[in-house]
């Protein structure tokens, strides 16, 4: 169904013409995004990889609010990050750790 919750991961990494300066410049527009998500739609798991260059966010969401965020995400970081989205189909490890 649309409207139903299910578990999303968007996996980020520095694009390789990417300087310091653009990171410095998305780096607080990315934090507002995960901040107003967090504060309106709920919780949302994210960090960098031990290399440093790739992150990982994992959030739970419907579709539309799911594929809204991730529009948001790359206009903020768009020819700075190379960043996808997946649905995650694995067990809804979400439900079960926000309990």
């Amino acid at each position: 169904m649309y409207d139903q919750l299910k578990p999303w991961v968007i996996v980020s990494s520095i694009g390789d013409d990417a300087s310091e300066k653009d990171i410095e410049r998305i780096r607080p527009k990315i934090i507002s995004l995960v901040d107003d998500w967090q504060s309106s739609k709920g919780t949302m798991w994210s960090g960098s990889f031990n290399n440093q260059p790739s992150s990982m966010a994992v959030f739970e969401a419907t579709e539309q609010d799911a594929k809204k965020f991730y529009a948001e995400y790359s206009k903020e970081c768009d020819g700075v990050l190379v960043h996808h989205m997946y649905q995650w189909d694995a067990m809804p490890i979400l439900s079960v750790l926000s309990k």
